[in-house]
């Protein structure tokens, strides 16, 4: 990326790397969204029928929370070779993988067609998502991050996080049509496999814009200087060799970071459908509804808090997104008791835009936390290790309290240890706003009187 100091990139060029970076990740999220939604609706009946209601939601969500487990070892081979190779060759294969596997679920035999086959081969598949994700997040935010302008890093970089909402969004919607044009019967027996198979269209539409982008300048100089060291006989670590030795704290900082920020998502938009159809008495139809409504206001505050981060540094934002998750989470559960709508749809999207003030900043927060040769590892093994302990068990483990306590409280009081954890990692850590990501060496950038990002 340009240094404040260096002309920015060509304007044209700027927006098609975003739109290439925001397309993919929007797709990538749409699959992987979509198996949380199925898992949390139909899942529990089509893959593990011969269990109580509750308990074939808690196995639909243990697949879904294996997609999570193999999202760090995503992160490693990905990272590692996104460092290498580069990023754009290792976003077109992540798209490819997450396609697949998604078009691929939507032709699964169910559990009444070839039994206990039916959950190992969902399984299998899942795990293939999470390696996907594992590698596509890093790739996507670096892409845009080492392209933009620095002073507007963080409204830049937060627009691939968009795709999160977007993808939401997207599988959210298509469910909600079809299970108002379908009965239950029909969506159960054949409804759910539609929003699977539509990802192959989805998977042409983004490989089309994304072949079409260029590598990140930031990287292409990066590689230069390394083959110049490995010519002159100096050898240069691996990755993530680099990470471990340099970049450790960083790596316990972007994990923590993630806490309140990934369990308060999961909470908020997968276990929120578990918890107002089961405890609250709302359906589905209205469920969906509501976080349909959250995730378009999700997708549009996101920008407006990585604009934010630009003026006033991402820490600020970061901690007043994680405050505010713990402080809301009472709230939220309580207006989701009331079962009605309106107030379900205020609990659900006043909990995605504080989400959103985490959410943002982060990508050029963990992108200007490394150097540019292990920044695709850095930033992918912080992320996606946190997400192991965070968003993978946490409908999980918010669905087993629900179940043993029948109360929300335990589950708010989890919300709200997962926004202390991460209120003292972002607390701890330095501000990175005006670091220069083509420096190697992380050199902070001397302020300018003129750096006041414009939007």
């Amino acid at each position: 990326m340009s240094s404040p100091t260096s002309a920015p990139p060509a304007p044209h060029s700027l927006p098609r790397i975003v739109a290439a970076s925001l397309v993919g990740t929007t797709i990538e999220w749409y699959d992987f969204f979509l198996y949380g939604s199925a898992a949390a609706l139909v899942f529990n009946k089509l893959f593990f029928p011969d269990s109580d209601p509750l308990v074939g939601t808690l196995l639909a969500f243990l697949t879904y929370a294996v997609g999570f487990a193999a999202r760090p070892l995503g992160a490693l081979v990905f990272g590692h070779y996104g460092d290498r190779l580069g990023r754009k060759r290792l976003l077109v294969l992540s798209l490819l993988l997450m396609g697949g596997a998604t078009f691929a679920i939507g032709l699964l035999p169910t559990h009444a067609t070839v039994g206990g086959a039916a959950p190992v081969l969902l399984t299998l598949l899942r795990l293939v998502q999470g390696f996907a994700l594992g590698g596509e997040w890093g790739g996507a935010v670096l892409l845009v991050s080492e392209h933009g302008d620095a002073r507007r890093r963080g409204f830049w970089a937060s627009w691939p996080q968009t795709g999160a909402p977007a993808g939401q969004l997207l599988a959210t919607g298509v469910l909600s049509l079809l299970t108002a044009v379908l009965s239950d019967d029909a969506f159960g027996s054949w409804g759910w496999r539609i929003p699977f198979l539509l990802s192959g269209v989805l998977v042409v539409v983004g490989l089309w814009i994304r072949l079409s982008v260029d590598e990140s300048p930031v990287f292409r100089e990066a590689l230069a200087r390394s083959e110049a060291r490995r010519s002159a006989g100096t050898a240069e670590p691996p990755p993530l060799v680099s990470v471990l030795r340099n970049h450790w704290r960083d790596v316990l900082i972007a994990m923590g970071a993630r806490m309140a920020e990934n369990i308060g998502y999961y909470v908020i938009t997968a276990f929120v459908l578990v918890y107002a159809t089961t405890s609250a008495g709302v359906s589905k139809q209205t469920a969906l509804n509501a976080v349909l409504i959250g995730s378009a206001v999700h997708f549009a505050v996101i920008p407006a808090w990585g604009a934010l981060s630009d003026r006033i540094g991402r820490r600020p934002v970061y901690l007043l997104g994680a405050a505010g998750t713990g402080l809301w989470i009472f709230p939220f559960f309580a207006l989701a008791d009331t079962g009605r709508f309106g107030y379900l749809v205020l609990a659900v999207t006043v909990g995605l835009v504080l989400h959103g003030a985490m959410y943002a900043p982060q990508a050029a927060f963990f992108a200007e936390m490394f150097a540019t040769r292990m920044r695709y590892s850095g930033a992918s093994v912080g992320a996606q290790f946190a997400s192991v302990a965070a968003g993978a068990p946490a409908p999980l483990i918010a669905t087993a309290l629900l179940s043993d306590y029948g109360s929300s409280t335990p589950i708010a009081l989890y919300v709200i240890a997962a926004s202390l954890l991460t209120l003292v990692a972002v607390g701890v850590a330095k501000e990175t706003r005006r670091r220069d990501l083509a420096d190697d060496g992380l050199t902070t950038v001397s302020p300018r009187t003129d750096d006041v990002p414009a939007h």
